[in-house]
C-alpha cells in the first residue's frame, strides 16, 4: 500500500468547462457538469481553494472512500482508520484537509456552500466521478450537503456524530477558539516545551484532557515561532453557520448510515425526524462508549461498522 499526499494548483482544464468524471475499468468516462461561472456568481459563491489531500492506495477497482474531518481536525486524524480500511477492504482511501485546517489554504469565507464546492472541485481534478462519502462532525455536514446537491457523486454516504439540525449548544467551541487566540508561547523553543506551554494555558477555558490533545494537534512551527495552523478569524466569524445546516427541499435517497456515540449529544432522537426527511434510507446506530470522536474512542468499532455498512 502506497501512500501519497497531493496538493492541487489546478490547470488540467485548459480552454474548456472542467467536469467531475471517473474514468472506468473499460475507459468509460462519465462526466457531472461543473457550476459555470454564472451561476457561481448568482449565487454567491467564491472560488474553489485547491484543498490538500492524502491518498492510500488500494489494488481494488471499487468505489473509493472519501474522508471528511471535523471543526479543527485535519486530514491525519483518519490516518490509521485509512490504512485499516485500505487493508480490509481494498479500496483507494482519500483523507481531505478542509479549507482553513491543516495544509489546505485560508480563506475568509468558511460556508457550507464554500466547502461542498471545494470538495466537488477535487473530485472532480482526481476524475472521481462516484464515492462513498464518510464525513465527521463538520465534515459529516459538508458530506450531507453534498449528496443532497449532487447525489450522483456519493455512491453511500456515512455520516458521523452529527445530524442536519443545529448543534450550537452541545459543544462550547466559542470557549475553544477564545482559548486558542490567548494562547503565547516564546519563539525557538523545543517543541515539546511548546505544547506543555500550549496546554497549560489551555487549561482553564478547556477543560477536558482529550479535547486539549485535540486542538494542540494544530499547534506548528514556523521559522522558529508557534502559531495555529486553523484559521481562527474566519472559524470565529462563521461559527453560528457552522453549527446550523443549510435548508433542503430535495432527497438523498442512496444508502445512508448516520454513525454516533452512544456518549455523545450529537444525535438525539429529535434529529430523527429531519434525518428520514432528507435520508430516506438512512440507518441510525451507536457505537457503545463512544464519545463525539468515535474513531478515536473505539477505531475498531467504527472500521467494522463501515464495512458492514460498504457490505449490506
Amino acid at each position: 500500500m502506497s501512500v501519497l499526499c497531493r496538493f492541487f494548483h489546478g490547470g488540467l482544464f485548459h480552454g474548456r468547462t472542467p467536469c467531475l468524471s471517473v474514468i472506468g475499468p473499460r475507459g468509460v468516462c462519465c462526466g457531472v457538469p461543473r457550476m459555470d461561472r454564472t451561476r457561481r456568481a448568482s449565487t454567491g459563491l467564491t472560488s474553489p481553494v485547491n484543498l490538500t489531500y492524502d491518498v492510500f492506495d488500494g489494488k481494488g477497482t471499487e468505489t473509493p472512500l472519501v474522508f471528511l474531518h471535523g471543526l479543527f481536525g485535519s486530514k491525519s486524524n483518519f490516518h490509521s482508520i485509512a490504512k485499516s480500511l485500505v487493508q480490509r477492504t481494498g479500496r483507494k482511501v482519500l483523507t481531505v484537509d478542509a479549507r482553513n485546517h491543516g495544509n489546505s489554504p485560508h480563506s475568509t469565507v468558511l460556508t457550507y456552500e464554500a466547502m461542498t464546492n471545494d470538495l466537488q472541485h477535487l473530485l472532480g481534478q482526481l476524475h472521481i466521478g462516484k464515492c462513498v462519502l464518510i464525513g465527521h462532525s463538520m465534515g459529516g455536514k459538508v458530506a450531507m450537503v453534498t449528496a443532497l446537491q449532487q447525489p450522483s457523486l456519493v455512491e453511500r454516504l456515512v455520516v458521523v456524530d452529527i445530524s442536519p439540525a443545529q448543534t450550537t449548544a452541545r459543544t462550547n467551541f466559542q470557549a475553544y477558539i477564545q482559548a486558542m487566540k490567548e494562547v503565547k508561547i516564546a519563539s525557538d523553543i523545543p517543541r515539546s516545551t511548546a505544547r506543555r506551554l500550549a496546554e497549560d494555558q489551555l487549561r482553564e477555558l478547556v477543560k477536558e484532557r482529550s479535547v486539549r490533545q485535540f486542538l494542540l494537534t494544530n499547534l506548528v512551527e514556523q521559522n522558529g515561532h508557534y502559531a495555529w495552523r486553523v484559521n481562527l478569524e474566519a472559524i470565529a466569524n462563521h461559527l453560528e453557520h457552522i453549527m446550523s445546516f443549510p435548508s433542503f427541499n430535495t432527497t438523498y435517497e442512496g444508502p445512508t448510515l448516520f454513525l454516533g456515540g452512544s456518549s455523545s449529544a450529537y444525535i438525539s432522537s429529535e434529529d430523527y425526524p429531519e434525518i428520514q426527511r432528507l435520508f430516506p434510507a438512512a440507518d441510525i446506530q451507536y457505537i457503545p462508549d463512544a464519545s463525539h470522536w468515535i474513531h478515536a474512542d473505539k477505531p475498531l468499532d467504527f472500521i467494522s461498522s463501515i464495512i458492514s455498512f460498504l457490505q449490506s
